[in-house]
């Protein structure tokens, strides 16, 4: 519990992403946080302290003021900005200035945004860069958000002059640098609005855009229209649940069975099976690592001992032959397309073959209207932590089913052309 004797600003926290500032006797700012629950993180510096300064800290702490935010992404960037403007003494002691992160943007004909750590930072190095963003905390959590506003900005890591296009520029997350297809006044357009949500500039950047998109409406330029739109909606529903990954391992990492424990923020495979009267069967592996879809780790398998519909075999082939692959990398969470028989089927293969892995299924339930979390009675807790991220785990499951249909079709039409 937070001592009675400490002034919290409205006498309350709420339970809403935002920033913390707590101050001493004498007013000055001594620590900076970030938080996706104000009430639950402040809390637990006095109840589970998670570094050697906080106990320290908290007995000087006589006054709590926080700044709400929409999103733990702009809770995020208005940390990093409040900790550049006061550096607190304990922000200090927590992680040196040499050990922070920053994010950088290169002044060339195309800027890049780097992360740089404050080691290889030092005043002429800064002086080479646009403009420079900093101090994070958590390099994991600005990898994170820099990957996350990629959706609205499409910058480029890419050098120029490139044979081919990078893999990013297929997926539309970059707008051709590589391979000299970016249009170069859009594309600088894009890095200043990159540089202004960084600032703490959303609203800004909202109003402009819909501006823009009411302009090119109005000439007719529609698709330039619905282009704005889509980012519009995007910063105006940001799903950012990876971005702020919780300090306290209590609180994203829980032990749910004997010697088991689950980082929602880490490595989740989803998978799916797809057929049609069972035929043509198949089944998709994807991955998402911080939040993200990681393309890249994607594996899709046509089912060999199966016969007619039957997804719980289905899926129980998939993941023997998914886990006897020991070079792939093991995943924090296994998330199944289904219900409890295929939940059960999971645990089955993971203890033939003994490997602990977590295990949840999550479903449309009986309307089709909702995300049910599935677990069996050796994860009952793993569920609770589930249901918190349903959102989260919605979005794997929906990319499993997508890759799995694009890859059923695929087997199909095949079939249907060569016989085989």
């Amino acid at each position: 519990m937070i001592p009675s004797k400490i002034k919290i600003k409205n006498k309350e926290l709420p339970d809403v992403p935002g920033v913390y500032l707590m101050k001493d006797v004498h007013g000055a700012v001594i620590y900076v946080g970030k938080a996706a629950s104000l009430k639950r993180r402040v809390r637990q510096h006095f109840e589970r302290p998670h570094g050697p300064h906080i106990p320290e800290m908290t007995k000087q702490v006589v006054e709590i003021d926080y700044v709400e935010k929409p999103t733990a992404l702009e809770a995020l960037i208005l940390e990093a900005n409040l900790i550049k403007h006061y550096w607190p003494k304990y922000n200090v002691l927590q992680k040196d200035n040499k050990s922070f992160m920053y994010l950088a943007i290169t002044d060339e004909e195309y800027p890049r945004p780097l992360l740089v750590r404050g080691t290889d930072l030092d005043d002429d190095t800064a002086k080479k860069y646009k403009v420079v963003f900093g101090p994070y905390t958590s390099s994991r959590s600005l990898k994170a958000a820099l990957d996350l506003v990629r959706k609205a900005f499409p910058w480029s890591q890419c050098i120029p002059g490139q044979k081919r296009a990078c893999f990013y520029h297929h997926l539309k997350l970059c707008p051709g640098v590589c391979i000299g297809v970016a249009d170069k006044k859009a594309y600088q357009k894009t890095i200043r609005d990159l540089i202004k949500f960084f600032e703490g500039k959303k609203e800004d950047i909202l109003k402009a855009y819909q501006k823009e998109m009411k302009a090119a409406s109005k000439e007719k330029r529609y698709e330039e229209a619905a282009n704005v739109r889509n980012k519009i909606f995007f910063l105006e529903h940001i799903q950012d649940v990876a971005v702020l990954k919780r300090e306290d391992e209590d609180v994203d990492r829980i032990k749910p069975g004997e010697g088991m424990a689950v980082n929602l923020f880490g490595r989740i495979e989803g998978y799916d099976i797809s057929n049609i009267s069972g035929t043509s069967q198949v089944a998709s592996m994807v991955v998402f690592e911080n939040g993200a879809p990681a393309k890249a780790e994607y594996r899709k398998f046509k089912i060999r001992t199966v016969e007619g519909p039957n997804d719980v075999a289905s899926m129980r082939e998939t993941l023997m032959r998914r886990l006897k692959h020991r070079e792939w990398r093991k995943p924090d969470l296994i998330l199944i397309d289904g219900g409890l028989p295929q939940v059960h089927a999971a645990e089955e293969v993971l203890h033939h073959l003994n490997i602990q892995i977590p295990v949840v299924g999550i479903a449309k339930g009986r309307e089709r209207k909702r995300n049910d979390i599935i677990c069996s009675q050796v994860s009952i807790e793993l569920c609770e932590l589930c249901r918190k991220y349903v959102d989260l785990l919605a979005q794997v499951r929906d990319e499993a089913h997508r890759f799995a249909i694009t890859y059923h079709k695929k087997v199909r039409s095949k079939k249907f052309l060569t016989g085989k």
